[in-house]
């Protein structure tokens, strides 16, 4: 089981990023969470099997088609996720 915390950079919100990413996640059986962030940065927690959290990662690095991501911010976190959910905190 992997884990991370992503930090993704560049113009990601009012994209349609968190839901995007909230899909994604779901089709690839990653659980944990997505939610914007004041400094217009999006913030995620990604847990699943490495090949699942490494695919959603690669999927971030693009995102939605009208999202331009700059970079992406990895680290490793703790937790324990059941679903992945969007965020509005």
């Amino acid at each position: 089981m992997k884990t991370l915390h992503l930090q993704i950079l560049g113009r990601v919100q009012g994209v349609w990023f968190r839901e995007s990413m909230r899909r994604e996640a779901e089709r690839l059986g990653v659980a944990g969470w997505v939610r914007n962030r004041p400094d217009g940065s999006v913030e995620a927690v990604a847990q699943g099997p490495a090949g699942a959290v490494d695919a959603l990662v690669e999927w971030a690095r693009v995102g939605p088609p009208q999202a331009r991501v700059e970079r992406i911010i990895e680290t490793e976190t703790e937790g324990h996720y059941r679903v992945f959910e969007k965020r509005t905190d």
